[in-house]
């Protein structure tokens, strides 16, 4: 599972077919690969939209 996301994070072209068959074949079902996929996806998105207004983290204990 943390292979394909961090696949799917840092070159999203090359993930392919075999990728979802190896999350079958650990055990995960359908709606767990889309789940993996979705939470990956949302996460690379919200980074990315805040990289690119320049948001900055408050680390807890600040602010």
């Amino acid at each position: 599972m943390l292979e394909y996301a961090v696949k799917l994070t840092r070159s999203p072209k090359e993930v392919r077919r075999a990728d979802v068959d190896s999350l079958r074949a650990s055990g995960f079902e359908d709606a767990d690969i889309l789940a993996i996929c979705e939470v990956t996806a949302y996460y690379a998105y919200v980074n990315r939209i805040a990289d690119g207004l320049g948001v900055e983290v408050e680390h807890e204990g600040e602010g």
